[in-house]
């Protein structure tokens, strides 16, 4: 079997898959087309009604429902006028610039401080949530009363000491208070830790009144759910964009169609969590993971609400008990996910590849920790990638070593049997063995290449601390393209070089499509990220090193052992004279 076309069509099937996945995002079937939040008339966004809350049964398991309007502040409604007056506590932290509007303590605005949604752009952060109607997105919380009396939910009217916290120490706490007419008082506090975007719910139930109160909490995140075009020079609109839910054992990515087809998903599961993703970015709800929750997703007017509710609880009259939940508003920084709950990082998609994937950026976090420069750390990995194959590449480097050697005698073999391909073929096979020559072992270093430079690919594409990460000189973001093309350019003539190394294929059509093959790479890698160009670069490199001082070793060895039969050559001779 002839080594370089194995390479040939090993190099083409990777290329044609890649293009095959591109071409199914840009124009494979799509989802049913959908008017975006932008395009929503205002009625559509109306004022709440109570049955927008999810419901609670005492005598069956409470199921979470959703109304056709989602339950919206009295500020995202433009034609209400009789609403109730509601104010926002203004909330910064050292990450996050937020709102809470006092009517239902509805977190209704979250500015990631330190992520500019472009690096020309450093004063517009990414905003996760807000009232406005292309970027919808509130997380309510609450509580729902099994007597039916008045409860403390999204459209309760809340009572807050100030208008604005600023945080000055390691933690921040936002009361709110709700007073019943019956003398239920319930106080809802939203805690803040620096550094962190994980946030801490707290609903306090103090029982004033002369009977037993029965209810439960819940929570909801209302959020846009619309088709974005996709563009080979974005790598933000190639990524998941909409809900996610987490049943306790896997979890699943809801899109538009999924639940415009399909209607609403339910689901009963301790360890669950709800969530939103907007590629490097999430908002969740974590409930309390000792306890069985029922789950909602479902598409209304083009807003998704993904909704919670726990088991009513009874509190005697003079006691109090507490509600909990967790809230992650912020960028998918795995090491603040795991620390809420493993499977928090289930948000970070590595694609099929998760195996090598979740191992690598492990692995480029600790280098990262000592270099901190992302570049540099993809460099090292490479290195170290390199070194752990390197007796397995180097038997293929000798076999390479030894067929550019062989090259003339092959070539003559050619010549003698051009007319004659199964002699040809046979007296190829004969000449390989006595050699020791493998000629499917060419193929073996980018076999061992591809999963690797998949696995880097989603590890840029979907790991947020790589997101606008700095190399050096013009390299400013090593998940988007080379501005300049520079990267891309050194990858092809580091390919040229490598195949001045290796043995030229034997057939003139398969020695053109190698000749061809750094131009076609060269276009194909202009637009990938610059740290997937660099990892490529590296190990092009790390390649020819590693060619170059085999081709010089098998040399040697072949002088070594030509000089040996000459000198015993000479020795036969002299014995006979």
């Amino acid at each position: 079997m002839d080594n370089q076309r194995l390479l040939v069509w090993a190099t083409f099937g990777l290329m044609a898959f890649l293009t095959y996945e591109a071409w199914m995002q840009d124009y494979g079937p799509k989802p049913v087309p959908v008017n975006t939040v932008n395009e929503a008339p205002a009625s559509e966004l109306s004022a709440p009604a109570d049955d927008t809350l999810p419901t609670l049964n005492d005598t069956e398991l409470p199921l979470p429902s959703v109304s056709d309007t989602p339950a919206l502040p009295a500020a995202v409604n433009d034609e209400v006028a009789a609403a109730p007056t509601t104010a926002a506590v203004r909330v910064t932290t050292d990450v996050l610039e937020l709102e809470i509007n006092t009517q239902g303590g509805t977190l209704q605005l979250a500015k990631i401080r330190k992520y500019p949604v472009a690096k020309d752009q450093p004063d517009t952060v990414i905003t996760l949530l807000s009232t406005e109607r292309r970027d919808l997105g509130l997380i309510q919380t609450g509580l729902r009363s099994a007597d039916g009396g008045a409860e403390a939910n999204q459209n309760a009217m809340f009572a807050a000491p100030k208008a604005n916290y600023t945080m000055s120490g390691d933690e921040l706490v936002v009361p709110l208070t709700w007073r019943g007419d019956d003398g239920v008082v319930v106080t809802k506090r939203y805690r803040f830790k620096r550094g962190s975007y994980q946030i801490d719910v707290e609903q306090t139930v103090q029982n004033g009144s002369a009977s037993v109160w029965r209810g439960a909490q819940y929570a909801q995140l209302h959020r846009r759910l619309y088709t974005a075009d996709r563009s080979m020079f974005d790598v933000d609109s190639y990524s998941f964009d909409g809900p996610i839910i987490y049943d306790g054992e896997k979890s699943t990515k809801l899109d538009h169609g999924d639940l415009a087809d399909d209607g609403p998903m339910r689901l009963t599961a301790e360890q669950g969590w709800v969530g939103a993703i907007q590629h490097h970015f999430l908002s969740a709800i974590i409930p309390p993971a000792d306890a069985a929750f029922d789950y909602a997703v479902a598409l209304k007017n083009e807003v998704a609400t993904a909704s919670l509710i726990g088991r009513a609880q009874s509190i005697e009259p003079g006691d109090e008990h507490l509600f909990t939940n967790t809230l992650f508003v912020g960028p998918k920084l795995q090491s603040q996910l795991e620390e809420i709950t493993p499977k928090l990082k289930l948000t970070v998609d590595y694609g099929w590849l998760t195996i090598i994937s979740e191992p690598l950026f492990w692995l480029l976090s600790k280098v990262f920790s000592v270099v901190q420069n992302w570049g540099v750390a993809i460099i090292i990995v490479t290195i170290l990638i390199k070194l752990v194959f390197y007796k397995l590449t180097e038997a293929s480097g000798r076999s390479m070593a030894k067929m550019r050697k062989i090259q003339p005698r092959m070539k003559a073999l050619q010549e003698r049997y051009k007319d004659d391909r199964q002699a040809l073929s046979q007296a190829m096979m004969d000449l390989y063995k006595r050699e020791k020559v493998n000629p499917a072992a060419g193929c073996l270093p980018i076999l061992i290449q591809m999963p690797f430079f998949l696995a880097f690919y989603w590890v840029l594409l979907e790991s947020v601390e790589m997101r606008q990460a700095p190399f050096a000189l013009w390299i400013t973001d090593l998940s988007s393209r080379d501005p300049y093309f520079i990267l891309p350019i050194i990858m092809g003539a580091a390919m040229l070089g490598q195949q001045k190394l290796n043995p030229a294929p034997a057939d003139p059509m398969q020695a053109k499509v190698m000749q061809i093959m750094p131009i076609v790479f060269t276009a194909f890698f202009a637009f990938f990220p610059a740290g997937l160009v660099l990892y490529w670069v590296t190990n092009t490199l790390l390649s020819i090193a590693q060619q170059w001082h085999i081709n010089k070793v098998v040399e040697e060895e072949g002088k070594h052992k030509g000089g040996k039969k000459k000198k015993k050559k000479a020795v036969e001779n002299d014995s006979d004279d």
